[in-house]
């Protein structure tokens, strides 16, 4: 990097920063599930909301192993498309408890927030340091179309402008 980055030097890194921000939102939902509202306290919390109560354990495990994913850089643009239709389904239990997440029964900023910044780390992939780039970054990276930052082309995630 030069003395001066400039916004292709960082954009890396803020594709690390939204990754790791998202892997330990879901880390934190998935364990929030049996360390607060426990499993079966979920199962009961999907069913009243018309959900079939067993989905709750997908949905445990998807956030589960995708916060983790997400956190350690692996397969990011898949795991964030892949988590899209999981928050979406948070989302549609917040629908009408109206926009502020801070309403009772929570509104639905939240979740819509979450699904636009899986969208935008699936459209950006992985960012710096990430342990398995997804497919087209690292096709990207073998091409030399990655900006040289985070540890060489093979690890920054971004595709730099031309």
């Amino acid at each position: 990097m030069s003395a001066t980055p400039s916004r292709t030097d960082l954009a890396p890194y803020g594709a690390l920063a939204l990754r790791v921000g998202l892997g330990v939102v879901y880390l934190a939902h998935a364990l929030s599930k049996p360390l607060m509202f426990t499993l079966p306290g979920t199962v009961a919390f999907f069913e009243q909301n018309g959900f079939p109560g067993w989905t709750a354990y997908p949905v445990f495990a998807a956030e589960l192993v995708g916060g983790v994913m997400l956190i350690l850089g692996v397969w990011t643009r898949l795991v964030a498309a892949a988590l899209v239709p999981v928050t979406a389904g948070a989302l549609l239990v917040h629908l009408p408890h109206g926009w502020l997440f801070a309403s009772p029964g929570g509104g639905w900023e939240y979740p819509a927030f979450l699904i636009v910044a899986l969208v935008a780390q699936a459209l950006i992939g992985d960012g710096a340091f990430a342990l398995a780039p997804s497919r087209a970054d690292r096709g990207a990276a073998e091409k030399g179309e990655w900006a040289e930052a985070a540890g060489g082309p093979d690890r920054t995630g971004y595709l730099a402008a031309r």
